[in-house]
């Protein structure tokens, strides 16, 4: 009987630290990722709910038109729209080569007393692409045209 006992002991000893294991894997997982995943917002979006400052996340829309401006050294200032709210970015890089005004963009960064602060800006790569989240915003706001061709 005492084998029993002691058979049954260590068998819960087992599924109790796979348990704790299992808990403490995901809770790992959980805390990496917590940088890696950015959710999209479209400029209304951006400006009918406000993010954090600290919170890094992914705006998407048409560069406004007359709003882009080079400034000192590699700093670049435009607009982001989606036909209904516009949100001033800034970016200190080298833009991609199709970036332009009433062009698509999809832009990494914070929201930061009123400006994004772009730590990365993707732009379309052909005439016709334009990521889905943009095109869905756009789409929303009743601006979007379709591609001709």
């Amino acid at each position: 009987m005492a084998l029993k006992s002691l058979k049954k002991q260590r068998r819960i000893q087992i599924v109790t630290l796979a348990a704790i294991a299992l808990v403490v894997a995901t809770g790992l997982i959980g805390y990496a990722m917590r940088d890696g995943i950015n959710f999209f917002r479209s400029p209304s979006e951006v400006i009918a709910a406000p993010p954090a400052p600290n919170e890094v996340f992914r705006i998407g829309g048409l560069v406004a038109e007359g709003s882009l401006v080079r400034g000192q050294g590699d700093v670049i200032r435009f607009d982001v729209t989606d036909g209904g709210e516009t949100v001033p970015v800034v970016f200190a890089g080298v833009l991609p080569d199709l970036f332009a005004e009433n062009q698509g963009m999809v832009g990494t960064g914070k929201y930061v007393n009123g400006t994004f602060e772009a730590s990365e800006i993707l732009a379309k790569h052909d005439e016709t692409y334009m990521p889905k989240e943009v095109v869905d915003a756009l789409k929303a706001q009743g601006v979007y045209q379709e591609p001709e061709g």
